[in-house]
């Protein structure tokens, strides 16, 4: 297949020479070139470009139509980060007779838009004349999202981590220095501080090293049999115990409910992270409602839904699509802003989905259902 453009594409081209070959069968056999996420451009062996696909467009902004023809130079003129012009300084049909390739590295397009920019060159024979110069171009949008996103997160780790150490740092080296000055009581305060204080950070630890495994792909679940509801009924007494009232509140179990396997300790994250949020951050009742649910995994019936509600304010409409983002916060919310994002990793972990909406009462609603997800012997 002929990775030149269509006739279309190529009307009113008439600068193109007419000895121009095409680009050849550089994108395989059946592929348009206007079908590749990178943009594509090729030039002959006269430097004149026979192929600029619909990615070249958009990222350069260059309609194909002015580029076809015209020189590599002149159709796609780059600068280094240094403002010096890279087809000059690489030099591809009269540089050195041994290079195939220059490595994909940052250029800059004409206005200053930051580019990917990788280029082959195809030989007829090991130290022959270039045949024809193969560019790949990748927007860099996507990659300074992730860098942004990695800065912003040393950021926050860094900002949640020194208050705590502070902590620690000072209360020790100040009972290590004055011991015997304290009483009991203050000694016992003090250590019960650096205590919190190790928790919170032990915290932070397991939920960096949990957005790791999360980004990585690499977060293990371990399957074992889940009673749901009892594991509900855990949390609410562990807050009752801390002195939240009992009817604050109401747990729901619909029977029967089939039997779920999953990573109980995964399913305890999931359950604390929520119903916390709904006790810190929402008002009135808690409602927690265990049914069958249809199953999100293809070729189960059925599955398990835990639905987590409130009765405060609820989450603003325009903010319900980055809830479970990185560094969400709400406007009383503190915190690293990292809970729902792991929520929604050890989620889709378990083959399940995560939604939010607005509680019958008002407030905020969170509703996640797993597979039954039953090992096969079983079936």
């Amino acid at each position: 297949m002929s990775v030149g453009t269509s006739s279309a594409r190529g009307a009113g081209t008439s600068r193109r020479p007419p000895a121009a070959r095409p680009a050849g069968d550089l994108a395989g056999p059946g592929i348009d070139p206007d079908d590749l996420p990178d943009g594509l451009v090729v030039a002959d062996e006269h430097g004149h470009v026979v192929c600029f696909n619909a990615a070249a467009e958009r990222i350069t902004a260059v309609p194909a139509a002015e580029a076809l023809g015209r020189r590599l130079e002149e159709a796609l003129p780059l600068e280094d980060l240094e403002g010096r012009r890279w087809w000059q300084l690489t030099d591809p049909y009269g540089g050195l007779a041994i290079r195939v390739r220059q490595p994909e590295r940052n250029l800059l397009l004409p206005g200053g838009r930051e580019v990917l920019v990788s280029a082959r060159y195809v030989r007829s024979e090991p130290t022959g004349p270039v045949r024809r110069v193969v560019v790949s171009l990748r927007d860099t949008e996507a990659r300074r999202r992730t860098e942004r996103s990695h800065a912003e997160l040393i950021a926050t780790v860094a900002h949640e981590l020194r208050s705590p150490l502070t902590s620690v740092k000072g209360f020790t080296a100040t009972l290590l220095a004055k011991w015997s000055r304290f009483t009991d009581d203050q000694k016992r305060l003090m250590l019960e501080t650096v205590d919190a204080d190790a928790d919170r950070v032990t915290r932070l630890i397991a939920e960096l090293l949990d957005i790791s495994r999360i980004d990585s792909g690499r977060l293990e679940v371990r399957r074992q049999p889940v009673d749901i509801g009892a594991a509900v009924g855990r949390h609410i007494q562990a807050y009752v115990a801390a002195g939240q009232p009992a009817d604050r509140f109401l747990l729901r179990v619909e029977q029967p409910l089939p039997a779920l396997w999953a990573d109980p300790d995964k399913v305890d994250q999931v359950l604390s992270n929520l119903i916390e949020n709904a006790v810190r951050h929402g008002e009135g009742t808690v409602t927690i409602d265990v049914t069958p649910a249809e199953s999100p995994r293809e070729g189960e019936d059925v599955g398990t839904s835990v639905t987590v509600s409130d009765e405060g304010t609820g989450i603003p409409e325009e903010s319900m699509n980055r809830v479970f983002t990185r560094f969400w916060r709400g406007s009383k919310r503190g915190g690293t802003g990292l809970g729902l994002y792991i929520v929604k990793g050890i989620v889709e972990a378990h083959g399940g989905t995560i939604e939010v909406g607005r509680a019958p009462g008002g407030g905020a609603q969170f509703r996640f259902t797993l597979p039954v997800a039953a090992p096969a012997y079983l079936a």
